[in-house]
C-alpha cells in the first residue's frame, strides 16, 4: 500500500468542506494546514490528482505525491502520516 501526500491551494470559493468530506472517505489525516496523507493501492499520483480535481474549483491548485520508501521528514506536524493504518 502506497503513501500519498495531497496539497492544495483553494483560491476562489474556498469550499473546504467538499474536499474534506472526500478526504475523510480516504481515511486521510491532515499533517499541515493544507496537506493531507493517506494510503491507497492500485493507483498513481496522476490518477489521484485527476480524481480530486472534481472537488476543487478550476482556479485552485492541487498536488499529489507518492512517497517512496518512507522518504519524508516533517517538523511540528498536526498529524503523523506514520500512524496511518
Amino acid at each position: 500500500m502506497a503513501l500519498y501526500f495531497l496539497s492544495y491551494d483553494l483560491r476562489k470559493a474556498r469550499d473546504y468542506q467538499t474536499l474534506y468530506a472526500e478526504l475523510a472517505k480516504f481515511n486521510a489525516i491532515r499533517f499541515l494546514e493544507s496537506d493531507w496523507a493517506f494510503k491507497r493501492i492500485n493507483t498513481t499520483a496522476a490518477a489521484l490528482r485527476d480524481y480530486f480535481r472534481q472537488f476543487i474549483d478550476a482556479v485552485d491548485g492541487l498536488m499529489v505525491s507518492e512517497i517512496v520508501d518512507g522518504a519524508w521528514a516533517g517538523w511540528k506536524l498536526i498529524g503523523d502520516p506514520n500512524k496511518l493504518p
